[in-house]
């Protein structure tokens, strides 16, 4: 096989082993400690990678392992038998990323899904090499999505009953080989913080009340920063007491009036005159009476606009005494005279 500018790899088990016949065994003294970690008994297995040889003047190195989202991105341009480069230059779907220079890596701090792309890399050999630019072949690089942006989700619902319990969800997912990081995840209500940074993908609101409303967004972190994404915003509404309550009296008392009457009708009584209180009868009080909650909190806020306008025209009735003001004072100045 003709030498290459691929560098040699020892391939090796990561537990101790005898090799007979080609075959990785497990020493028998070890065999019985082995057996208890070890799905298939007697054999223990590593990762597979792929394993690629060039016969090329210059390749490009890329990591063998999938790359997500945060990972270190580091590619070495390398040269036959490890000659010398000058003028190493590292392209990305034909765009060179930067001048010319001696730095054989390129490096990424951190990998983002724009990093994906074809790429390759030039240089030219220093004495003993032929002297002209070589390039590499293009490398396919594809930076794979950590967790897709989280989804928020309300339970039992996103319009709770006032008083009942509501749980909301952050949910997203890891894939399987990245399936040990942890996650850190925070909520956000209105454009401030409800929950601060922690492990649970869920936050609780045991008693639900109208202060609770609004609009609530969540946040799904790695543990670094590194990688972080926000939900869609989801608009919760409590729903508070409702004059709905009073329609099975109000049903019921319908369907008493429909029913047919057994006992003959009686003429309806003359109702006595209300009492008006006075301050000659100080032991007087009104019957205590319950109004109702949906229509008390429409009296609030007939009340409020009502407030609102008052202050509006208050504004306007001080905008229309300064103008006046302003036209007296021009009325009284009169035209400027000029000699």
């Amino acid at each position: 096989m003709p030498s290459s500018a691929a560098r040699f790899e020892t391939l090796q088990c990561e537990r101790p082993v005898s090799t007979r016949d080609g075959i990785c065994h497990i020493d028998e003294d070890l065999r019985g400690q082995r057996e208890a970690d070890s799905q298939l008994k007697g054999y223990t297995f590593s990762q597979p990678f792929h394993l690629i040889v060039s016969y090329d003047w210059l390749i490009l190195q890329s990591p063998a392992k999938p790359i997500f989202e945060g990972d270190p991105l580091v590619l070495r341009c390398q040269a036959w038998q490890d000659w010398p480069l000058a003028q190493v230059t590292f392209y990305r779907d034909g765009s060179a990323l930067g001048p010319p220079g001696p730095n054989r890596e390129f490096s990424i701090a951190v990998a983002k899904e724009a990093d994906s792309g074809h790429y390759h890399c030039s240089g030219i050999f220093r004495s003993p090499g032929p002297g002209s630019t070589e390039t590499a072949s293009s490398v396919t690089i594809t930076v794979q999505e950590l967790f897709p942006a989280p989804v928020l989700r309300a339970t039992p619902s996103a319009k709770p009953k006032e008083g009942g319990p509501v749980t909301l969800s952050c949910q997203t997912k890891l894939p399987l080989q990245r399936s040990a990081t942890r996650l850190l995840f925070s909520f956000y209500k209105d454009g401030k913080t409800v929950r601060s940074t922690g492990l649970s993908s869920e936050f609780q609101i045991l008693k639900a009340s109208e202060a609770h409303s609004g609009s609530y967004w969540c946040e799904a972190a790695t543990e670094d920063k590194q990688v972080w994404k926000q939900s869609s915003k989801l608009e919760i509404r409590v729903q508070g007491p409702s004059s709905s309550a009073a329609s099975p009296t109000l049903n019921s008392a319908s369907q008493k009036s429909a029913a047919p009457e057994t006992t003959p009708k009686e003429p309806p009584k003359p109702v006595p005159p209300l009492s008006t209180p006075s301050s000659e009868d100080p032991g007087f009080s009104p019957p205590l009476q319950v109004p109702d909650p949906h229509l008390y909190h429409q009296m609030g806020a007939l009340l409020k606009q009502l407030q609102d306008m008052r202050a509006l025209l208050g504004h306007l009735v001080m905008e229309l005494r300064n103008l006046s003001f302003h036209l007296k004072l021009e009325t009284t100045k009169g035209p400027a005279k000029y000699e």
